[in-house]
């Protein structure tokens, strides 16, 4: 025996059967924003920071699942703009609304926000800048943070690439 090759018996009828189904496009790969969706939303609003002379600015889009898609740094941006740019993003996702909503709220409840922080291990920055991404029918698709410059400049440049990729931001302010 030794030296044979031995094969696996398959049932023809059975390979034929599977190989008739239809295979999945696998809804698990895009969870919310495509790649290419990010990438528009990064470009572009680091565009519009560039176009109102802002100070070099850091993005980060997060997928529905939280899940960085995208991360851009500008030249001269410091070593710790990444971390701050993806809690805000994270901030928003973890609370389901922007960061300027946060930031009220942690203005009123520095005991809320102090706890906030110890179950994110730190990952939630509760100033502007964090910003969801919805669809047309108001689905949750992501967040973005941007961090750089003030944090009101900051999401001026969140919103513009958000918009720039054909869907809606919220801020947490009220529509």
């Amino acid at each position: 025996m030794a030296g044979q090759i031995f094969r696996r018996r398959t049932n023809r009828r059975s390979l034929n059967r599977r190989a008739a189904l239809p295979q999945p496009a696998h809804p698990a790969a895009v969870n919310g924003l495509t790649l290419a969706q990010a990438e528009t939303i990064a470009d572009a609003a680091l565009a519009r920071g560039r176009e109102l002379g802002f100070l070099p600015l850091t993005v980060c889009v997060l997928d529905a699942g939280g899940q960085m898609k995208v991360l851009k740094r500008m030249d001269g941006c410091s070593i710790a703009r990444q971390d701050i740019a993806h809690g805000k993003a994270f901030g928003a996702m973890a609370m389901g609304f922007g960061t300027r909503e946060l930031a009220r709220r942690a203005a009123g409840a520095p005991g809320f926000t102090n706890a906030l922080s110890d179950l994110t291990g730190g990952r939630a920055v509760p100033v502007p800048g964090g910003v969801l991404v919805r669809d047309a029918a108001n689905m949750l698709l992501g967040a973005v943070g941007i961090t750089g410059d003030t944090s009101a400049n900051d999401e001026i440049c969140c919103i513009a690439g958000i918009e720039a990729a054909g869907l809606a931001p919220d801020t947490g302010d009220p529509a």
